[in-house]
């Protein structure tokens, strides 16, 4: 057995706005450069998906991709620096949760049953 656990980030009124699909999301984006392309990989529309990315934008007062008009030839889409960083961080607070969480949960329930 192991903890699992879901964390997100939640604005000043407890409205949660980020969690690891959002990384994964941006992650796709940074591999694609290309919103609806990540979304289709993802299964998720790509109105959902702007509405996703605007929100977060919204949330953390700067921008977070770079879109370009005109397809993929011509246009596409990048993370700003800060995206970059910012999912970076992220991934390093949710790997030092998650190690804790584990580390905590054999030291409450070590690997006998439940």
């Amino acid at each position: 057995m192991k903890a699992k656990l879901k964390i997100s980030i939640a604005d000043s009124a407890g409205e949660p706005f980020m969690g690891v699909g959002l990384v994964w999301l941006l992650t796709r984006v940074e591999r694609f450069g290309s919103i609806r392309v990540a979304a289709r990989d993802m299964g998720m529309s790509y109105v959902k998906a702007l509405r996703i990315l605007n929100t977060l934008e919204r949330k953390l007062g700067r921008k977070i991709v770079v879109r370009k008009r005109g397809g993929m030839q011509r246009g596409g889409t990048e993370l700003t620096p800060f995206a970059k960083e910012f999912i970076d961080r992220f991934a390093r607070y949710l790997d030092k949760i998650n190690r804790y969480a584990q580390k905590e949960f054999m030291r409450s329930f070590g690997r006998r049953r439940l």
